[in-house]
């Protein structure tokens, strides 16, 4: 048993467990606790062959990265890479897989945007637990992070996130909290940052109250790597374990002989690694992989994740086996980026370029040429730009890669900017003059600006980061012999100075304000009807879909079936992903005005049609209160709204939630609007006045009168003007509390 376990060991060996024994492994102690091996990434494993923090990794599947990978929208392909994560990590002596991470794009300059799936919690939410799902298939532990309000690089291990609750609770937590209700994951990673001045590795609130006794997390929290500043009030706070190791385990010996620690404390974080140490022993053991099938998952995951945001005239896909010249240009087709840069950078197993895979696809009648027209890393090359013009010149056809170089968006760092390089930028320019049927692909980690170039283009794919077989995944769209079936799951602004947190970002002096508040991303630009290029949600296909027949139905207390029937329309295989939001509509909004609240992928063949189908609960209604410290559903009309992006709303339907019964308590300091809006207190304080002798009765007072009198406190009207006194509003409480309830809603969140 663990306290068996425990009590066998000394208080040194308890508090040399509380961190690492290497850089990626857990401390041995005699044979009670051995080394657990723990090893990033998110995409695929980053196993050092040695111990120090920055030894050469194994060679392992790189797949796409998060960016991807979300825009898939298919939660069972992340369950598929899961289990292939896992069982490398199986194959490879890991224990544990540090991933999914599932942080909020507040802003596109976050230089690890490219490691997190979406603006939205509920597809990062998703998307992540379909991630653990996966890992934790074979008994390998996954280990969601970074928790939490992880949003930039700059200062990342010294700035404090200054963000209200309901912010937290709304959009920074709801991912987390999903993952830890749904998924269950053997871990959880505390960030570097501070939260509103506490760091988030000696915050009590987020590692013990929030994620456990709210959330019900049962695994071990784990610092990221360096973040841990106080080893006592870190582990008090639940931090179980310190990485990497720093020679200060006697700190916590300390802590204990002197009464700063409680040595429960220590026994508690010892009984969690214990518990995933007892999990991990059940893991499936594997000597080895199918390197050729997780190859063709990383390239199924590829093409799942590329979004054709234009194509005009239907110039994509191309006919490979049509006798015309296509012209290739741009580094990028032949020297693939397919990665971020820090420490989830993995060594994969192999790479396959585009330009490889076009020549390999192409028919005998289709005439291949290639230019890289500039330079990845380095200044603007004038010859090469020429020698890319006289090849598009030669072309009936133009594919132009472009995309951002490694060093602009990497692990430590924000971008400044969201263009493409210059010298790419005028290249769009020159080849378009020679050749207008140009389809541009896009290779990034995170979102870049089009709306500057984008006209001189009848098509552009954006592909992202592909992982190792993101080539022949570009070839396979390019070439029609798949559809491209990925979506936004961040927005395109017209320019960075209309992001929401433009003002805010990246903060100075220490702290960086959240001041756009829960109106980040969509929530912001669908709100304020600001101009995007590109909205949340949109994507192309090679065939169209008609969206029909919704139908909701009450299936219980504030919970609703809905469905809806799609049908593919066009001549051509595909899939669309249907997407569900509840919209709240406000002359002052209180809200963002809609809000994602489900998602499905749909495979359909020419003029086939299925049905998309959700739930909606209690939770996707609510809104956070902070000044009662819990979720509340207001009574009131919402609409359901079905679509093909944020604002390409097919159907929708309007409905009435009759809340979840709470109102509010009513005092001397509520307004007279408040009571009189109240259901039990403005029946009360109507008879109180009416009847008292000498008052002008409410009802006759004037509308403009009564409008402008409505948010002054009660206490305020104590006088003759109504009859009341301080014991006529004591006995109005009083009343309105015998009949009143204030049971809190503590709604959980739904499987999808």
């Amino acid at each position: 048993m663990t306290d068996d376990r425990l009590s066998s060991l000394t208080l040194a060996e308890q508090a040399s467990l509380t961190s690492g024994g290497t850089a990626w492994s857990t401390t041995t102690v005699r044979d009670v606790v051995r080394e657990m091996v723990l090893t990033d990434g998110p995409h695929g494993l980053r196993r050092p062959q040695e111990g120090d923090l920055f030894a050469s990794s194994a060679p392992a599947t790189c797949f796409p990265p998060a960016v991807t990978t979300g825009a898939s929208w298919d939660p069972s392909l992340l369950r598929r890479i899961g289990a292939a994560i896992g069982r490398e990590a199986s194959a490879l002596g890991v224990d544990v897989v540090l991933g999914p991470g599932v942080n909020i794009k507040r802003n596109p300059l976050c230089g690890r945007n490219f490691e997190y799936f979406s603006e939205d919690p509920h597809v990062s939410g998703v998307m992540g637990a379909a991630l653990v799902d996966g890992i934790q298939s074979l008994g390998i532990g996954a280990c969601v992070k970074h928790f939490a309000v992880n949003n930039q690089e700059t200062d990342r291990m010294r700035v404090s996130a200054d963000v209200d609750e309901r912010t937290l609770r709304e959009l920074y937590f709801p991912a987390f909290e999903y993952i830890v209700r749904e998924a269950k994951p053997y871990l959880a990673m505390s960030s570097y940052n501070r939260i509103n001045g506490v760091y988030a590795t000696e915050s009590p609130w987020l590692l013990t109250q929030v994620l456990r006794e709210e959330w019900g997390f049962d695994g071990l929290v784990v610092s990221d790597w360096g973040a841990v500043t106080d080893r006592v009030a870190a582990l008090a706070a639940g931090c179980d374990l310190q990485m990497p190791p720093n020679g200060t385990d006697d700190q916590i010996e300390a802590g204990v002989e002197g009464g700063r620690l409680e040595r429960t404390s220590l026994s508690t974080a010892m009984g969690r690694l214990l518990a995933l140490q007892d999990r991990v022993d059940q893991a499936q053991r594997f000597e080895d992989w199918d390197e050729d099938a997780h190859h063709q998952l990383a390239r199924e995951a590829a093409r799942a994740g590329a979004v054709l945001l234009k194509n005009d005239d239907g110039l994509l896909p191309i006919d490979p086996s049509a006798r015309q010249k296509v012209a290739v240009i741009g580094e990028f087709a032949r020297i693939p980026r397919f990665q971020g840069s820090g420490s989830s950078r993995v060594n994969p197993t192999r790479v396959d370029n585009a330009w490889d895979a076009l020549r390999s696809a192409a028919g005998p009648d289709l005439e291949l040429s290639f230019a890289p027209g500039f330079v990845l890393d380095g200044p603007t090359d004038a010859a090469l730009a020429a020698g890319a013009v006289a090849c598009a010149a030669q072309a009936d056809i133009t594919v132009l890669f472009l995309g951002l170089p490694e060093a602009a968006e990497m692990e430590g760092r924000d971008r400044t900017d969201i263009q493409l390089p210059i010298e790419q930028v005028e290249l769009v320019r020159q080849v378009a003059a020679v050749c207008p049927r140009l389809a541009v692909v896009l290779v990034n980690g995170a979102t870049v600006s089009v709306s500057e170039w984008q006209d001189e283009a009848q098509a552009v794919l954006e592909t992202w980061l592909g992982g190792q077989a993101g080539g022949p995944a570009v070839s396979d769209l390019l070439f029609g012999a798949h559809s491209p079936s990925g979506k936004l799951t961040e927005s395109i602004p017209l320019r960075l100075q209309d992001v929401p947190s433009y003002l805010n970002f990246p903060g100075q002096e220490g702290h960086v304000g959240y001041g756009e508040g829960r109106y980040v991303g969509y929530r912001y630009y669908d709100t304020l009807d600001v101009p995007v290029a590109y909205p949340f949600g949109h994507g192309l296909s090679y065939t169209t879909f008609a969206y029909s027949e919704l139908h909701v139905e009450r299936t219980g207390d504030n919970a609703w079936a809905v469905r809806a029937t799609v049908t593919n329309t066009g001549d051509r295989y595909g899939e669309e992903v249907v997407q569900l939001y509840v919209a709240h509509d406000e002359p002052y909004p209180t809200r963002p005005r809609h809000t994602l609240r489900g998602f499905a992928k749909i495979a359909l063949a020419p003029g086939d049609s299925s049905g998309a189908e959700f739930k909606l609960t209690g939770r996707d209604l609510a809104r956070y209160s902070t000044r009662h410290g819990g979720w509340r559903i207001d009574a009131g009309a919402f609409t359901v709204e079905v679509g093909a992006s944020s604002r390409d709303i097919r159907l929708t339907a309007e409905l009435h939630t009759p809340g979840d019964g709470h109102t509010e308590k009513l005092t001397g300091q509520s307004t007279l609007g408040e009571w009189l809006n109240h259901p039990v207190g403005g029946k009360l304080l109507r008879e109180r006045v009416d009847t008292h002798p000498g008052v002008v009765r409410l009802s006759e007072v004037a509308e403009d009168i009564l409008a402008a009198s409505a948010p002054m406190p009660l206490f305020r009207f104590t006088g003759p003007a109504l009859g009341l006194d301080a014991e006529a509003i004591a006995a109005l409480e009083t009343a309105v509390a015998a009949h009143a309830t204030f049971d809190r809603v503590a709604a959980r969140p739904r499987k999808p």
